[in-house]
């Protein structure tokens, strides 16, 4: 008999169990259709039983934009800059929409998906990275309306230009989503066990949002210690690149972007580590 007739391709392969380091990216590769499936999922659920539909996605970010230069630029008189308040908010609040919702989606996949996950089976890291490009797809259709007031902007404003810094926008939006990936992957792994943690998630996203150039520009802050706590927010560097690379104004650094890619390193790490440790006993805790 030939011995090349007596091959076989396996789709799976039974091996030792694995360690808390180990990451089967292969093993997620073979399951992407499954991974596309809970994206069509999730923003089909979006879209079912509402009135307006993916219209929600072009008013959260203009609402919440407008009530920002109301508060603080305007009643509360706290924005002092050239840059047009309107484009600053949105250009903040666009990434830090993406950002939040990535971490409280992601923290939470264990509990919300645990009637799938008790069943069958499939790489786990699937939920999470589907939720990850959800948002995605969320986050694209909220940049159409910040491109329709930056174009705005561009023609009416002179101090408004674009430079090759915004060439980094693809690497600022990778570091988000590996930011709320690893952040949201240790709160979900931590929940198995603390139940409260979940509840204070919410609450911390919304208070970090407080010490990030979201709220006001960095030359605001000045040279005291609450600015270091503004540089020390993962989130900062991102934000400020992106502004500054399609407008010109604001603050940039290679060193601090690098410290947010490291930052965004470590996150992922723990996040890995933590949801092996748990992964094979997370259904008995749930």
């Amino acid at each position: 008999m030939n011995p090349n007739a007596m091959k076989r391709t396996w789709r799976e392969t039974i091996t030792p169990q694995k360690n808390i380091f180990s990451l089967d990216l292969k093993e997620i590769w073979n399951y992407r259709d499954l991974l596309f499936i809970l994206v069509r999922r999730d923003i089909l659920a979006i879209y079912k039983q509402t009135i307006l539909g993916p219209l929600w996605f072009f008013l959260q970010p203009l609402l919440t934009t407008f009530t920002f230069v109301i508060v603080f630029a305007r009643v509360g008189n706290l924005y002092h800059s050239d840059f047009p308040p309107l484009l600053f908010y949105l250009s903040g609040l666009v990434l830090w929409a993406y950002f939040s919702e990535c971490v409280l989606r992601t923290s939470t996949f264990l509990r919300d998906n645990n009637p799938i996950l008790s069943k069958v089976y499939f790489p786990r890291l699937i939920v999470p990275l589907s939720l990850i490009l959800t948002n995605l797809v969320k986050l694209f259709i909220q940049l159409i309306v910040f491109l329709l007031v930056y174009t705005y902007f561009l023609i009416k404003t002179p101090t408004v230009r674009p430079n090759a810094y915004a060439l980094l926008f693809p690497l600022l939006i990778l570091l988000i989503a590996g930011l709320g990936l690893g952040a949201g992957m240790i709160i979900s792994s931590l929940t198995t066990r603390y139940k409260d943690l979940s509840h204070l998630t919410t609450f911390g996203v919304q208070l970090l949002m407080f010490v990030s150039p979201v709220i006001l520009p960095m030359s605001s802050y000045g040279n005291g210690s609450y600015r270091l706590l503004i540089l020390a927010n993962p989130m900062t560097g991102i934000i400020e690149a992106f502004r500054y690379g399609f407008s010109g104004q604001g603050y940039f650094s290679w060193a601090l972007l690098g410290y947010d890619t490291a930052c965004v390193i470590l996150f992922m790490s723990l996040g890995i580590l933590t949801f092996n440790a748990v992964e094979k006993n997370f259904i008995d805790s749930i």
